[in-house]
């Protein structure tokens, strides 16, 4: 299952999985793209390994690397609660 946890300003959104028994989360990101339909990437935690990369820059990537590392204690902590929403009671 995948879980809603950011959406930027440029309407790109940011998800991520459940916590894998293995102790990993990915975090899935996409963004709508007029030439491409949509650019998407998958950032798995905790090692920040990429994978299924389609038409982000590297300095695209560099950004929301940048995003996840700061945010990647939340990431993995709603990953273990069922997201946002379970982790917050609402």
């Amino acid at each position: 299952m995948m879980y809603p946890f950011m959406t930027l300003n440029d309407e790109t959104e940011i998800v991520h999985s459940d916590m894998q028994k293995d102790g990993t989360v990915k975090v899935y990101i996409e963004k709508p793209d007029a030439k491409y339909g949509f650019k998407h990437a998958a950032c798995w935690l905790p090692q920040y390994r990429w994978e299924d990369v389609y038409h982000f820059s590297k300095e695209e990537l560099k950004h929301f690397e940048e995003i996840i590392r700061s945010t990647a204690h939340l990431i993995m902590e709603f990953s273990k609660e069922g997201g946002f929403e379970n982790a917050s009671n609402l």
